[in-house]
């Protein structure tokens, strides 16, 4: 049943994102100021679409670029970030992830993935839970109109082949389903955060006198572990771990 309410909020959220005049017209205003460069005005007007709630990979997108003109990098991650895991497949958002990182200082090198687990992450995430949703009502009407068209043709063939292509989009439908059910898990269980303070000591426990391990800085994308009070653990891509005080990130 989770699924399939994922389904639908991804089907129903773009036609309800920019539904009323006043948010459409929020957003022009945005992407005129940023086409005048005006980027600070820009910034305030997708802002203020962010904080309504609205959850849209335009506006994060959009929200992202103006900030990282803005020369404001851990901003500009942040809502990258959020634009990619509403749409992991946008090769535009994943390159300027990219050239926003290349603006950082802590430089990391991923620990490498299991070729295997690789593969499946890069199946699950090539599209958005939007696309899937779409795909998957798609093809499950089209195989039910296809079994329709069984049920009352008078001729063998038509009556074999609509049965079988039936059968098959059904099956591609429910393959969409599926996969669409293991990315949502997948953000489920991979929560992120970006660092904001321009330097901050990672510790060995979450006490201010425990032992400091390393530095990090602004623009740093980390895995949150746990939270413990105003402290969390956190994961790097290095696979180093340590705490770090709430305050000093935001999560994706």
């Amino acid at each position: 049943m989770r699924r399939i309410i994922y389904l639908l909020l991804f089907i129903v959220s773009p036609l309800l994102a920019f539904s009323d005049d006043a948010t459409s017209a929020l957003f022009k205003k945005g992407n005129a100021e940023y086409a005048k460069a005006q980027y600070k005005e820009a910034i305030a007007s997708y802002q203020k679409l962010v904080d309504g709630g609205y959850r849209s990979v335009a506006v994060y997108f959009n929200l992202g670029n103006a900030y990282y003109k803005n020369d404001d990098i851990p901003s500009a991650l942040l809502y990258y970030e959020k634009a990619h895991k509403l749409s992991p497949g946008d090769e535009d958002i994943r390159i300027n992830i990219q050239l926003a990182n290349l603006k950082t200082t802590d430089k990391l090198e991923a620990t490498p993935e299991f070729f295997i687990t690789k593969w499946w992450h890069g199946f699950i995430l090539a599209c958005s839970l939007g696309t899937l949703a779409v795909l998957s009502v798609l093809l499950i009407l089209a195989g039910a109109l296809l079994l329709i068209l069984y049920r009352f043709t008078q001729s063998v063939t038509v009556k074999k082949v609509s049965f079988y292509s039936a059968l098959a989009l059904v099956f591609l439908g429910l393959v969409c389903i599926f996969v669409a059910g293991r990315q949502a898990d997948y953000f489920d269980s991979h929560h992120e955060a970006i660092v904001f303070s321009g330097s901050v000591t990672i510790k060995s426990a979450p006490t201010l006198k425990s032992k400091d391990l390393f530095v990090l800085h602004d623009g740093t994308k980390v895995d949150i572990l746990e939270h413990n009070n105003d402290w969390v653990k956190i994961r790097l891509s290095n696979g180093n771990e340590g705490w770090i005080t709430a305050t000093d990130i935001r999560e994706i």
